[in-house]
C-alpha cells in the first residue's frame, strides 16, 4: 500500500500522524486574503474541487466552478474566519492546512418568491505551488464535519 500522507498546501507546517490525531493549526488563518483573492483573479482554472465531499457538496447545491470561485471570493470579503486545520483528501491521503470560514448570504428562491438567508462553510488552502486553490468543502451547517 503506497503511503501520500505528505502536505500538499503552501503552509509548511506537518501534517497529523494519523487521522485519529489533533487537526486543529494554531494562529490562523493560514493565508492571506489577498494571496486567494490573486489566485480566484486567475479564473477558474485556479480553483480545485480537492476532496470527493467538495464535489458532492458542489453536484448538490448546483454550484460550477465559476459559482464556487465566486462563493470564495464573497466569503473572503465578508465572511467570518473560524479555525485552520488539517484536512485529509482521503484515507491515508495527502493532507492540506487549510482555513475554514463561515459565510451568512440572502440568496433569492425562485419557488418562496423571496430573498432568504443562507449559511456556508467555505474550506480552502493554497497548493504547495501557489498557483492552486484546493477547495476542501462547501456546505450548510447542518452537513458539518471534519473533511
Amino acid at each position: 500500500m503506497v503511503n501520500n500522507r505528505g502536505n500538499l498546501s503552501a503552509y509548511s507546517g506537518l501534517p497529523p500522524t494519523s487521522a485519529q490525531a489533533r487537526r486543529d493549526i494554531a494562529g490562523g488563518p493560514l493565508y492571506q486574503p489577498a494571496e486567494v483573492q490573486a489566485l480566484l483573479e486567475q479564473g477558474e482554472t485556479a480553483i480545485v474541487p480537492w476532496t470527493r465531499k467538495c464535489k458532492n457538496d458542489l453536484l448538490r447545491l448546483a454550484l460550477d466552478l465559476t459559482d464556487a470561485q465566486a462563493l470564495v471570493r464573497e466569503t473572503l470579503q465578508r465572511g467570518r474566519f473560524r479555525n485552520s486545520e488539517w484536512c485529509e483528501q482521503q484515507p491515508n491521503g495527502p493532507w492540506a492546512a487549510c482555513d475554514a470560514y463561515q459565510l451568512l448570504r440572502n440568496e433569492w428562491v425562485k419557488a418562496a418568491y423571496k430573498e432568504m438567508a443562507f449559511e456556508y462553510y467555505v474550506k480552502f488552502a493554497i497548493g504547495k505551488t501557489g498557483k492552486l486553490l484546493l477547495l476542501v468543502s462547501c456546505h450548510e451547517p447542518q452537513e458539518r464535519d471534519k473533511s
